[in-house]
């Protein structure tokens, strides 16, 4: 079975037992989490669509790390100008792990 939730301004499809990457959420190691924003359901047959959620549907999880993801560089140039600027940049990430998910 899996499903589709959206979380962060984003859509991630997930199956129970699955180790999820999201942005980052409120809460400490060991919590537990609740999407509530479940935007289909399948179980191999049959497949429930929402418009554009689905009602009374919700996928729980528990917070596994909070964490940073590898360093990026940001370099602005303009040529000609002498213009340079690099700036470093780690985005905060919240790893759950996807225990239940009830249609």
């Amino acid at each position: 079975m899996y499903a589709v939730v959206a979380t962060g301004g984003k859509q991630y499809k997930v199956q129970e037992g699955e180790i999820l990457r999201v942005e980052k959420l409120e809460g400490e190691v060991g919590a537990t989490v609740t999407f509530d924003k479940v935007l289909m359901t399948s179980n191999g047959e049959d497949v429930a669509l929402g418009a554009p959620l689905l009602e009374g549907a919700e996928v729980t999880g528990e917070i596994v790390e909070q964490g940073k993801a590898k360093k990026i560089i940001v370099f602005k140039y303009k040529r000609r100008k002498r213009y340079r600027r690099t700036q470093g940049h780690r985005q905060p990430y919240t790893a759950v792990k996807i225990s239940a998910i009830k249609a």
